[in-house]
């Protein structure tokens, strides 16, 4: 059984945690190490999970009978944009629903913070199996891009959407 509750600065420790093991297991294949590494401190760094988090990044964690599985977060970019910045699940708990559990609580949080039509975008990148699974959950894509983060890297994404409202 699947619950969630909203991270607080507290749970810094945690999330770092649970992104050390399912990023690398999302992105070993489609980035370098040295990459991976880069976008580990870049992401979540406890800085950079502070910074996020007061500015406005709203993180979820998800348990499975208790044991935290999975996360995401969203942040809103205007009065009627969000971005699904960070949805990730544990290896072990991938295809057993509990990323359409995360998907569904970050369209929740959407929708409480804005009630009328909007749209939630997501990057992912073009390699990542996930992309099918966005599309199952409604999103399309919208646009492509090379975005450059720094240290000669780059996030070879799509740009998902799903109209909410």
């Amino acid at each position: 059984m699947f619950a969630c509750r909203k991270a607080t600065e507290a749970d810094i420790p945690l999330i770092r945690s649970l992104a050390g093991v399912a990023f690398p297991a999302t992105y070993r294949e489609l980035l370098s190490p040295a990459q991976l590494d880069y976008m580990m401190e870049w992401m979540y760094s406890e800085q950079s999970l502070r910074k996020q988090l007061r500015g406005g990044h709203v993180f979820y964690i998800a348990s499975c009978d208790g044991e935290p599985c999975g996360y995401v977060s969203v942040e809103r970019q205007g009065e009627r944009l969000f971005h699904l910045q960070k949805i990730y699940v544990l290896p072990r708990f991938q295809g057993c629903g509990a990323g359409a559990f995360l998907f569904r609580t970050a369209v929740a949080h959407v929708r409480a913070m804005q009630p009328e039509a909007c749209r939630m975008e997501l990057n992912v990148n073009r390699g990542n199996r996930a992309l099918r699974f966005y599309e199952h959950m409604g999103m399309r894509r919208l646009r492509e891009g090379d975005f450059p983060i720094g240290n000669g890297f780059y996030m070879n994404d799509y740009i998902m959407g799903l109209d909410l409202g």
